[in-house]
């Protein structure tokens, strides 16, 4: 497999599809430009080659065609203003007005193509047919560069045809990760292949659903696991306790306890919250009370961990010399049920400058980390969700396995 390090462009045009799937205000301004400054090194490196880059990305979820709220016009005043040059921009991602600039671009020129998600043979894969005619569209996409970059970790787990199989149109030195790409797959294999113990998992967020293989394989892996946010109270009454009105999914009980159950034959110190704060509704302004986590009440909703759970939380991490963190402990996005998310990343900040090596991912927990300016102070901080969580599973994304083969 060939390393974007090693590799000199000079000359050479390469695509990359980069993950510029970034949050827009109203005005369809950038309100967090984190996956596009991650992407910047890579770019940056082709460039002093002498090389030229043709960016792909997808942005939000559009259901059929081109839709102004998804065009990555939008991103591209942002990117301007990293680089210190102009974009040159196709309002679409195939057809004449790409490939024309696609094979018009000089040395040191950057082509950002429109949302690749405009075309349903981008992300449809179903059937024969839709197959057929997405190897069609990763071809077509391919033919405008002599070597292909895959530097967005968050759709990795997506065997779409910019994520994966573009790849099949490259041999293998033509074809590589980027810098983002690379430090994201070292970070995830030093906290689960060659931690440095004790290790502390931290899974917050709103269903155990979302997080069961996740919690499975981490069973192997971790002297604590902590759960917070509202996957708690699916645990809380699965052992018998009192939630009210608090989020539960009530088909997942005996998941709960089963976890509960391994976690405790496998000697994982798995913490619960001990108190919370309940609101007598989903509001800022809500009345709220601080009661003990087994004593829910009904018209009542827990939103947040209260001060036993914070203090009892930090001590472990603070004990901890590898973190992996992952969901927030509660409704962070309203000031009057932060406390909890802030208090833990507060925490893992304060391990981080101690000696811990931490790793936060997941679009909340991110989030956070950036809204209380702690991100600088964990270890690393990774742009794919869903694509660390298939990851921490065990599973092998298709994003990956494209490139190594």
């Amino acid at each position: 497999m060939q390393i974007i390090d090693n590799y000199s462009f000079t000359g050479i045009k390469v695509i990359i599809r980069v993950d510029f799937n970034v949050p827009l205000g109203a005005q369809y301004e950038v309100t967090d430009d984190t996956r596009i400054r991650g992407a910047l090194p890579t770019i940056q490196k082709v460039l002093q080659d002498g090389g030229s880059v043709i960016l792909m990305s997808h942005l939000g979820r559009p259901k059929s065609g081109p839709e102004e709220k998804f065009s990555l016009k939008h991103v591209i005043q942002v990117l301007s203003d990293h680089m210190g040059m102009e974009i040159q921009f196709a309002g679409d991602c195939v057809g004449e007005e790409a490939a024309e600039k696609a094979s018009n671009l000089k040395p040191g020129e950057i082509l950002l193509l429109e949302n690749l998600r405009f075309h349903s043979a981008e992300n449809k894969i179903k059937t024969d047919e839709e197959k057929t005619a997405t190897r069609l569209f990763a071809e077509k996409l391919s033919s405008y560069a002599d070597v292909y970059v895959n530097d967005a970790f968050g759709t990795a787990h997506r065997a779409h045809a910019s994520t994966a199989v573009i790849a099949d149109f490259f041999d293998s030195d033509s074809k590589m990760f980027g810098f983002l790409i690379n430090k994201e797959i070292q970070a995830m294999d030093k906290v689960l292949l060659n931690c440095e113990k004790p290790f502390t998992a931290i899974m917050g967020g709103a269903k155990v659903s979302d997080k069961i293989q996740v919690i499975e394989n981490l069973l192997d892996r971790v002297d604590n696991l902590i759960i917070g946010g509202g996957m708690t109270y699916t645990f809380i009454k699965a052992r018998g306790g009192k939630i009210g009105n608090s989020l539960c999914e009530e088909d997942k009980l005996d998941v709960a306890a089963n976890l509960l159950k391994k976690a405790e034959e496998k000697g994982v110190n798995l913490l619960l919250p001990v108190d919370q704060v309940l609101a007598d509704r989903f509001d800022n302004d809500a009345s709220t009370e601080l009661v003990n986590i087994d004593n829910g009440k009904e018209g009542f909703m827990g939103l947040d961990v209260g001060p036993g759970t914070i203090e009892a939380f930090s001590d472990v991490i603070m004990n901890s010399k590898t973190i992996l963190w992952n969901g927030p402990m509660g409704v962070f996005e309203m000031p009057s049920f932060q406390k909890g998310t802030v208090s833990i990343a507060q925490a893992i900040a304060k391990s981080t400058a101690e000696g811990a090596f931490s790793l936060v991912g997941g679009g909340d927990s991110v989030a956070a980390v950036n809204k209380f300016g702690l991100a600088d102070r964990v270890s690393y901080v990774s742009t794919g969700g869903g694509a660390m969580l298939e990851y921490i599973e065990g599973e092998e994304l298709p994003g990956i396995k494209a490139i190594k083969g």
